[in-house]
């Protein structure tokens, strides 16, 4: 109808409406933290594998969002297949109100595509590893500063230690010190570090990635801490 005039709404309705939205955003990231923290099933060929992800991260995959899943797809080739990425609580908290997640550390785990149909054999899986792991060079000496090792070259991805090696479950922690950005100057260095687990799941090859920032010597046990949980906590699941 011409000529009506719609009144603005007042501060009591003003009220309601921010805490109703307010109300919405909380209800959605306890949802989202309750969904995630429930282990949950993928199917990988004939097989049924159970995932989770560790203690203080959250699964993302039932959010649906195309930009975390374009995300954890840049985290691993094309010939992998993304089963879980996995956001600390407090990031997805904050992406499902709108906010930037921080993404100081963060959670993938894939199947390679081309090995989905396989059953396979301890000698197989072995042999995947050692094509996964070819060109990794010698880890660090121990009890090197990694800091040190990083430093002395920047931009490389680096072999610091090996976590774990038995016929199952071979476990690395790599590094690097980033290069800054182009024209930056006087930039604090910044430094990654990743572990990547292979594992054999009832037959089906499994690749974890744990990612994070390094400043200080308690990241890198934070790292080898949470990747020898997560494997554990996969193995029970997938007994």
């Amino acid at each position: 109808m011409t000529g009506m005039r719609i009144p603005a709404p007042g501060p009591r309705a003003c009220l309601f409406s921010a805490l109703r939205a307010l109300l919405c955003a909380v209800a959605l990231s306890t949802a989202a933290l309750e969904c995630s923290a429930v282990p949950f099933a993928v199917q990988v060929g004939e097989a049924r594998l159970g995932m989770d992800a560790p203690a203080g991260f959250s699964d993302t995959t039932f959010t649906g969002s195309p930009r975390l899943q374009q995300l954890a797809e840049s985290l691993t080739s094309a010939s992998n297949r993304v089963l879980l990425f996995a956001l600390t609580d407090e990031d997805l908290r904050r992406f499902t109100v709108g906010d930037t997640p921080e993404a100081k550390r963060y959670l993938v785990a894939v199947t390679p595509k081309a090995l989905e149909q396989q059953q396979l054999s301890l000698q197989a899986f072995q042999d995947f590893v050692l094509e996964s792991l070819r060109g990794l060079g010698e880890a660090a000496k121990p009890g090197s500063s990694l800091r040190k090792v990083l430093d002395a070259s920047p931009g490389k991805l680096l072999f610091l230690d090996e976590l774990r090696r038995d016929p199952t479950v071979v476990s690395v922690l790599v590094g690097t010190r980033l290069l800054p950005p182009e024209g930056a100057r006087d930039q604090k260095p910044k430094y990654g570090l990743t572990t990547t687990t292979l594992l054999l799941l009832r037959g089906k090859a499994v690749q974890l990635g744990v990612y994070g920032t390094f400043d200080e010597a308690p990241d890198a046990e934070w790292m080898r801490g949470i990747t020898a949980r997560w494997v554990e906590e996969l193995q029970r699941l997938n007994r």
